[in-house]
């Protein structure tokens, strides 16, 4: 099971997080969930990019809440047996920083 982490080493892997984005939307926190709204060129693309991050999150065991609709896909993670944010959040969202 994964263990939650405490509220300076949420701060800090959001900082080093947010050091990776590439564009203008920083990944937020939002009580127990981190959140980001990843825009693409195209439906196909965000499909694609969708396609890529489920290997990923399937070989995490970690599998994130996410919303798509044309080009623009809504991410939210958290880990529901932690009852809050855990390394697994911060290893998926680098994934997906580092596939956009």
């Amino acid at each position: 099971m994964a263990v939650k982490l405490s509220e300076k080493q949420i701060s800090e892997k959001l900082d080093g997080l947010n050091a990776l984005v590439s564009d203008d939307s920083p990944w937020e926190r939002s009580g127990d969930t981190i959140k980001k709204t990843f825009m693409f060129k195209s439906f196909i693309r965000a499909f694609g990019w969708m396609s890529q991050i489920a290997i990923w999150a399937e070989k995490l065991k970690h599998h994130p809440e996410w919303f798509n609709v044309y080009n623009k896909v809504e991410v939210t993670l958290t880990t529901h047996d932690a009852d809050g944010l855990t390394e697994l959040d911060f290893s998926l969202a680098e994934k997906m920083e580092k596939f956009k």
